[in-house]
């Protein structure tokens, strides 16, 4: 009797090792709000690569809003394996308040950790009533911009850089004029929304708005949804490029177990079909074959890095946007 028991608990054993070691494993991706497209995309791919790679089933669940409040989500608990922003200062607040990263995550790999880019972009009326050309038409009485709060979502932030920084290149531009530059612009926009696709409702849904200030590739998704002769896409003579840096949450993954899976659905990002799903997104990819191959759809445009005209990253949120920065300063709540 205590033989078959002891062959009874041993059966049970191996088969709960055997069910543990090939149990399904969800991922969480903290994202911003405008990349809903892509990782529906993306998803799938990653799930039938690993599933024939390693046999094992990984259930991926997202959440999207404006990228500052997801990437302060995930610093008051919000259990992300992996976190995907459109700007570094939302991971490097992940590794200051709680050591939820290490400061060096953009080492960790290729591109510093970004595998796309995209453009800040302005978006019109089709026929484009108002001859907006540039971003000095956004300062101009009489037009309304819909751009999302730069306190709360990094596209908001670049569509403030991207003007600030366009003003600044300007002959005799400097800090001063910039920043009434800017001021005017703001000073047209109607409304400040929490993120970019809360902005896109408003100007495609709500019909608010002469212009609205988005990523190149959030301009695919609204051609996909509203149309492509609904709208013109403008580009400025000189606009910010928008990187989108991608990070393991270490403290997660750790506790969790889930670090393989989390490193491996980065790092596929980089791979041939990641690229490609990133390029059929609009998104401008890294690697230069995938980027000639979709060329046609992606205009030449003159772009500036946050780091080459503020400094960093991190000089340019404490100048801009702190609490009593310039955007403080200059945005007069409506």
């Amino acid at each position: 009797m205590k033989r078959l028991a002891l062959k009874t608990l041993t059966a049970l054993l191996l088969s709960s090792a055997s069910v543990s070691a090939f149990a399904d494993v969800t991922l969480l991706n903290v994202s911003y709000d405008v990349m809903r497209d892509f990782y529906k995309d993306y998803n799938p791919a990653f799930q039938k690569y690993w599933k024939a790679k390693d046999g094992e089933t990984v259930t991926l669940q997202q959440s999207h809003g404006g990228s500052s409040k997801q990437a302060m989500s995930v610093v008051n608990g919000l259990q992300a394996d992996v976190i995907t922003m459109n700007q570094a200062p939302d991971i490097n607040i992940l590794a200051e308040r709680g050591a939820l990263v290490p400061k060096d995550w953009a080492k960790r790999l290729a591109n510093n950790s970004v595998p796309f880019t995209s453009a800040t972009v302005i978006l019109v009326r089709k026929g484009n009533p108002k001859a907006i050309r540039d971003w000095k038409d956004l300062a101009r009485p009489g037009v309304q911009a819909i751009i999302a709060n730069p306190k709360t979502s990094g596209n908001g932030r670049y569509a403030y850089l991207g003007a600030y920084g366009w003003a600044l290149k300007q002959p005799g531009g400097n800090d001063a004029s910039a920043k009434a530059f800017v001021g005017k612009v703001f000073g047209n926009v109607p409304v400040l929304d929490t993120g970019g696709r809360a902005a896109t409702t408003t100007f495609m849904q709500r019909q608010i708005g002469d212009a609205l200030v988005t990523f190149e590739n959030e301009a695919e998704m609204i051609a996909r949804e509203f149309g492509r002769g609904s709208f013109e896409i403008v580009y400025p003579t000189l606009t910010v490029a928008a990187e989108n840096p991608v990070a393991v949450v270490d403290k997660v993954v750790d506790k969790k177990g889930t670090r393989k899976q989390a490193e491996a659905y980065l790092a596929y990002l980089w791979s041939s079909e990641g690229q490609t799903l990133a390029a059929q997104n609009y998104l401008r990819p890294q690697n230069p074959q995938v980027l000639a191959k979709f060329a046609g759809q992606f205009p030449p445009v003159r772009t500036f890095t946050v780091e080459k005209v503020f400094g960093s990253w991190d000089g340019a949120m404490k100048t801009h946007f702190a609490d009593g920065g310039v955007f403080d300063q200059i945005y007069t709540k409506k």
